[in-house]
């Protein structure tokens, strides 16, 4: 459990100014916090297999099946502008 002491030896390592409210606030907030690890730490045995997901979850992509690519000239087709095989956009940073 967190007690005063050791929230205002923390804040100082951290070098975090705290008024005495604050100290006694969170040495509160921190014994809340442990209890409940301290519970959950209890029930979490060898027999309980871990999970890091509370629901199942599956894959839902389609299997990967190769296939004729698209068409360059194609996608190239209703292009404002192409060149060599791309599209051609205007520059817009400047550069050259």
């Amino acid at each position: 459990m967190f007690d005063r002491q050791e929230v205002a030896r923390v804040a100082g390592l951290a070098r975090i100014d705290l008024t005495e409210e604050e100290i006694t606030q969170f040495a509160q907030e921190l014994g809340v916090i442990t209890a409940a690890i301290q519970k959950v730490s209890e029930i979490v045995t060898p027999e309980v297999p871990a999970t890091s997901h509370p629901i199942p979850l599956t894959n839902v992509m389609r299997d990967d099946v190769p296939s004729q690519p698209f068409d360059v000239e194609k996608a190239l087709a209703s292009a404002p502008a192409s060149e060599d095989g791309l599209f051609l956009v205007p520059q817009i940073l400047g550069e050259e």
